[in-house]
């Protein structure tokens, strides 16, 4: 929580690693956040001089540091030598639900950062318009969301802080059929794509990881969705949960128009 009050009082936030880095360089290149300090030991700037030209380009003061002070920054066991310091990137649930995206996230008080980064970095790699994260969730700019995120963090809409039920009501009213995820879920993921249920607007809901999602939430959902489980395991972590259906999602909204 510290930590998290000094990201508040700072608007900044830590971004560690050359991939993660380079997306930062690449969004502010773009007229995206704000780059504001980049620290990189001898070794690192040696590796990596194209970081360093792109953010000398921006006007961005470069520390050069010893791998000691640099591993004060890092949370990571083997830093690599650069670490960023970046303005925070939120926007508005309204700016989001105004856009209208095909492919929606909510995150519903989720707690691990691991898997909120993993969920994020794959609704990128699915398309996703927003990744929402509703109250109770991990801070996506906790130093482990944002480095699972693997630079996704950085060409995504990132909504936080905001009431579920608020979340849900802002995409219903933009357009997006609201699913939400639960093993227990009457309807079947696959029996739905192939009836074309996932050819329209979609926002999939993902719950906690031990205790799922909340009742009021399953019942205001369109569909409450399992993934068949066609082996002996008896469920899917949230992480590869959250993949199977935006990808899933993904296949409907891509499908060439004479399939």
């Amino acid at each position: 929580m510290l930590k998290r009050a000094f990201r508040e009082q700072d608007a900044a936030f830590l971004v560690e690693g050359a991939q993660a880095v380079r997306e930062a360089i690449a969004d502010a290149e773009h007229g995206g956040g704000r780059v504001r300090e980049l620290f990189v030991t001898s070794q690192a700037r040696t590796r990596h001089p194209d970081l360093v030209a792109r953010a000398t380009a921006l006007g961005v003061p470069i520390h050069l540091g010893s791998g000691h002070v640099l591993a004060q920054l890092s949370e990571t066991v083997t830093p690599q030598g650069l670490v960023a310091v970046c303005d925070l990137r939120d926007v508005s649930l309204e700016s989001v639900a105004a856009q209208q995206p095909r492919l929606a996230v909510v995150l519903a008080a989720i707690r691990d950062p691991g898997n909120a980064g993993t969920v994020l970095r794959t609704a990128d790699g699915a398309g996703a318009g927003s990744v929402l994260f509703a109250d109770g969730s991990v801070d996506p700019y906790n130093g482990k969301c944002v480095r699972a995120s693997a630079g996704s963090l950085f060409h995504l809409p990132i909504v936080r802080d905001i009431p579920l039920a608020q979340a849900v009501a802002a995409m219903r009213q933009a357009g997006l059929q609201v699913f939400a995820a639960a093993g227990g879920g009457d309807a079947d993921l696959d029996a739905i794509e192939r009836g074309g249920g996932l050819d329209s607007p979609t926002v999939w809901v993902f719950g906690n990881e031990a205790w799922g999602l909340p009742d009021d939430v399953l019942a205001v959902a369109d569909r409450v969705v399992r993934v068949p489980i066609y082996g002996r395991a008896e469920s899917l972590n949230l992480a590869a949960a959250a993949a199977v259906c935006l990808y899933a999602s993904a296949r409907a909204h891509h499908r060439p128009a004479d399939e």
